[in-house]
């Protein structure tokens, strides 16, 4: 598709566009929904979305090009299905991280931000997820998937591979990368469960409080691939 009907395909999204710039007053503010909204459609930030952005919040390209440049969540090459992310900073690499990524980028036979030949997964080292407490973690197009290791993260992409249902560990059952988008575009999110969840703290990130009230820890118990 050359740039020029690639831009006229993005202007389907006109009346949802618009309404997310609603919700802002000044137009500017509603770049970032913007391009998860595009992204929703093409699975990446083209430089046709970037005009199209540019062109309905009356910034330059420019602009738009370096806002979702800087963010890591926009992706500059078409994302697969499923977006694996696996953390391998400190903590999460030393807990298994870096055991997680090698695992998976063997497995699926492609190396970081790079695509299965099926389409079906993209695969992604990625920075600190504020989830230390449930070390190591991976996302799914940005859902965690917490207390991982290289042979549940290999059951994960393979049942998803598969187009079995797979739920985030906490809760909502996954979906398209293009489906998460659309909804951090700000629309609903329409999964059973995902909404009615709370977003509860988990036991691990409630043990230092139980201990420091002299309670004892619930939760799963700690384990270790030498032990399992």
């Amino acid at each position: 598709m050359s740039e020029k009907s690639a831009y006229e395909h993005l202007k389907k999204l006109d009346p949802e566009a618009d309404q997310v710039v609603a919700r802002y007053p000044q137009s500017g503010s509603a770049l970032l929904p913007l391009l998860h909204l595009v992204q929703s459609e093409e699975g990446y930030v083209s430089p046709a979305g970037i005009e199209y952005c540019a062109d309905k919040l009356g910034l330059s390209t420019a602009e738009v090009s370096a806002v979702s440049t800087f963010y890591t969540m926009y992706k500059r090459r078409p994302v697969g299905d499923y977006h694996v992310g696996v953390c391998t900073n400190t903590l999460c690499a030393v807990m298994g991280g870096d055991a997680i990524f090698a695992t998976l980028k063997e497995h699926l036979g492609v190396g970081n931000d790079e695509t299965t030949e099926d389409g079906k997964v993209t695969l992604e080292h990625i920075e600190c997820n504020a989830a230390c407490d449930f070390a190591p973690v991976m996302t799914v197009n940005w859902e965690f998937m917490d207390d991982m290791n290289p042979d549940k993260a290999v059951r994960v992409v393979d049942e998803l591979r598969a187009g079995k249902e797979v739920h985030s560990t906490r809760g909502p059952a996954l979906c398209t990368f293009k489906q998460a988008e659309r909804i951090l575009a700000g629309f609903e999110d329409t999964r059973p469960g995902a909404v009615a969840g709370g977003g509860a703290a988990g036991h691990a990130t409630l043990a230092g409080l139980l201990v420091s009230q002299g309670r004892t820890p619930t939760g799963p118990a700690v384990t270790t691939e030498a032990s399992e």
